[in-house]
């Protein structure tokens, strides 16, 4: 686990100021790996590559990059390749007498790409990966990024002065390092943020700044540098896009292997047998490492199913880590602490206090380096600051939700699509008006004359009868249903001269088989979008700050591609999912340990918000301020900070993403 950058230009720049260059966009990504920086600037110096190396495998000076080992290609490289001393056996018996330098799996991309060339390497690799790689013979940069896009990869042109600027990075702060940065903020991307309180692939949030998406190649050369793209070049299937001189086509599609690949298993037993045993592989290849190695345990289906599995091909207890909160309602530690003593891990347990918690909100920003509003965020990044004390590798269960049926989303939605589809769009509409012309104080009311106040499963009923009325007056389909789940409603209140929006994935086209089931879509649509630019951000993100490094057992693309041939009715049954999950899990780990309501990874921030951090939050929604700025509608913002401080209403989502923008906003100026 890695961070690179770089940067390619049309002119060539003295080699004494493309070294200054590049080592201070490097040493802004020191986080992602304090190990070892280096720095690679070529002959003609018009391209430069700088890395910093958290060392996994093979610890010597013999895996330093920046890495150019030939006349061919240079690399700087982000991420594992788990099956590379297979590899390595492969191009032993094709290019003999190979002599290897060391034991890195950097070395065997350097060596792969060679021999078999770009795409026909990438198909082979089993790992998580973001790479630059310079060909010397064609002066041509290629920038790849992993199937699932469990790495970071950032591309596009700085604006320094009169000129554009090529240049990419695992993270924007090594872009906006570089002298005299000045993009500004892109307002369909700052939509797009509030819309999922993420930004989606393939957007940054600066102007001319893009996202590498999962499973692309792109290729750029020369004349193409100083060019740059107004909007976001985004690949849909296996179609090449192209822009100047520079092209991305998608190396890897799920979409096609799921068309390309109509067998399906039938029998349980057997499909949750070849789960188990590929499963038991992928974590056996995930756990080679020179440092230590332990795991996330949550206590829920994922993690549980990863550590016990992990557990039962090691011989020494696996290190495990929780975090738990002081408010029981939120805490989840006791449930963590019961699988690991049923299965005899060296356990680890962190209490975070409100206070802690709320230490590290202003640091957020930093950590994030964009606006990003997920508030599982804060619990994210104190689990992987206590796994650090012990280790440098984690594995997680990220993932599961997604291939198995696991999010509420999932089984709720289409039971409520079925309650409503057979009423005429027409006639949903009208019905939707009717109640959202009641008031949401006057719903209150009868509910709680009805009840009374104690009933707390009640607590803004006004407020979720208007969201339930707003989703029958606008879904017209269980595809519409999914993305009102998904985004926040009433964007254009907020946000100042709204543009229209680009195309992000769930603009692209389903696969053509084994989408006939609303549950099965909105999986897919996950995997696409939700997984990468929240979930797997998320992670990155919280790890990488403290130099940790994680790996998703989950994602590994023959586990996903298997996912795909397991029927549906083998994931979700009535109100259960993961089913065959929990199949593979209950032979290590009593169901009585694992069933209980899915929590998530949550905080008391609606609370914290009228409380402890009022004081920080109010002075991030000044209206002068916010109207100084001039992105976001202070009159609208002041009338749902007061909705929820009174009580009136849950506005926990929205403010939160107006407040990590603000803090955003205030440290990115700085």
């Amino acid at each position: 686990m890695c961070g690179l950058t770089g940067f390619y230009i049309d002119e060539s720049h003295s080699s004494e100021a493309s070294k200054e260059l590049i080592n201070s966009m490097t040493s802004a990504l020191s986080h992602r790996g304090p190990d070892d920086s280096g720095s690679w600037i070529d002959e003609s110096k018009i391209i430069a590559l700088g890395h910093r190396r958290l060392s996994i495998l093979d610890l010597s000076s013999a895996g330093h990059q920046p890495m150019s080992i030939n006349d061919n290609y240079a690399i700087a490289y982000n991420g594992e390749i788990y099956n590379h001393m297979e590899l390595r056996a492969l191009l032993d018996k094709e290019v003999s007498p190979k002599s290897w330098l060391g034991n890195s799996d950097t070395e065997t991309l350097l060596v792969a790409f060679t021999t078999w060339g770009i795409e026909l390497t990438l198909m082979k690799l089993r790992g998580m990966f973001a790479i630059a790689l310079w060909d010397k013979k064609n002066n041509q940069l290629s920038l790849i990024r992993d199937r699932f896009g469990e790495k970071p990869l950032y591309y596009g042109w700085i604006k320094s002065g009169t000129k554009n600027i090529f240049a990419f990075g695992s993270e924007l702060k090594s872009l906006s390092s570089f002298e005299g940065f000045s993009n500004k903020i892109s307002k369909p991307a700052l939509k797009e943020y509030f819309k999922y309180m993420y930004v989606p692939c393939p957007y940054s949030i600066y102007e001319n700044i893009f996202k590498l998406e999962p499973g692309c190649l792109l290729t750029i050369d020369q004349k193409a540098t100083s060019k740059p793209s107004d909007i976001p070049l985004h690949s849909s299937s296996n179609l090449t896009i192209t822009y100047e001189n520079l092209s991305i086509d998608r190396w890897y599609d799920l979409k096609n292997i799921i068309d390309q690949d109509s067998i399906t298993f039938s029998d349980e037993v057997e499909a949750s047998d070849v789960l188990e045993a590929e499963l038991k592989n992928v974590i056996s290849l995930q756990s080679i490492s020179d440092v230590p190695l332990g795991a996330f345990l949550s206590g829920g289906v994922d993690s549980s199913a990863i550590v016990s599995l992990m557990q039962q091909e090691s011989t020494q207890p696996v290190k495990t880590f929780t975090i738990g909160f002081e408010d029981p309602e939120y805490d989840e530690s006791k449930h963590a602490l019961k699988v690991a003593s049923h299965l005899g891990t060296d356990h680890s347990e962190l209490i975070v206090t409100s206070e802690d918690a709320l230490s590290i909100i202003p640091d957020l920003p930093r950590i994030y380096d964009e606006p990003f509003a997920d508030s599982s965020q804060i619990p994210t990044y104190f689990v992987c600051k206590s796994a650090k004390q012990e280790v440098t590798v984690a594995l997680s269960g990220d993932g599961g939700d997604e291939l198995f049926g696991g999010y509420n989303r999932h089984i709720s939605a289409p039971i409520l699509w079925n309650k409503i589809n057979w009423l005429p769009f027409p006639a949903r509409k009208i019905l939707g008006k009717m109640l959202m012309n009641v008031p949401i104080s006057k719903w209150d009311g009868i509910i709680n004359s009805l009840l009374g106040k104690s009933k707390q499963s009640f607590v803004h009923f006004g407020d979720k009868v208007h969201k339930t009325a707003s989703r029958l007056s606008n879904v017209r389909s269980i595809d519409d249903l999914y993305r009102s789940l998904l985004e926040e409603p009433d964007i254009d209140s907020l946000i100042l001269d709204s543009t229209e929006s680009y195309p992000i994935f769930l603009d692209d086209p389903l696969p053509l088989i084994k989408m006939d089931d609303p549950s099965s879509r909105m999986m897919f649509r996950d995997i696409q979008s939700y997984l990468t630019d929240d979930i797997l951000c998320k992670v990155d993100r919280a790890a990488m700050s403290v130099s940790l490094e994680t790996r998703v057992p989950f994602l590994d693309h023959k586990i996903v591609e298997l996912a795909w041939r397991i029927p549906l009715s083998m994931k979700i049954k009535g109100s259960e999912g993961k089913s065959i999950l929990r199949k593979i899990l209950y032979k290590n780990v009593p169901k009585s340990l694992i069933e209980r309501p899915k929590a998530g990874f949550s905080i008391p921030l609606a609370q914290w918000l009228r409380d402890p951090l009022r004081e920080w939050a109010e002075a991030l929604l000044d209206p002068s301020r916010i109207d100084n700025e001039g992105y976001l509608n202070s009159s609208y913002i002041q009338v749902i900070w007061h909705e929820h401080l009174e009580g009136k209403k849950n506005w926990t989502n929205r403010l939160w993403s107006i407040l990590m923008f603000q803090s955003w906003l205030d440290q990115s100026s700085k």
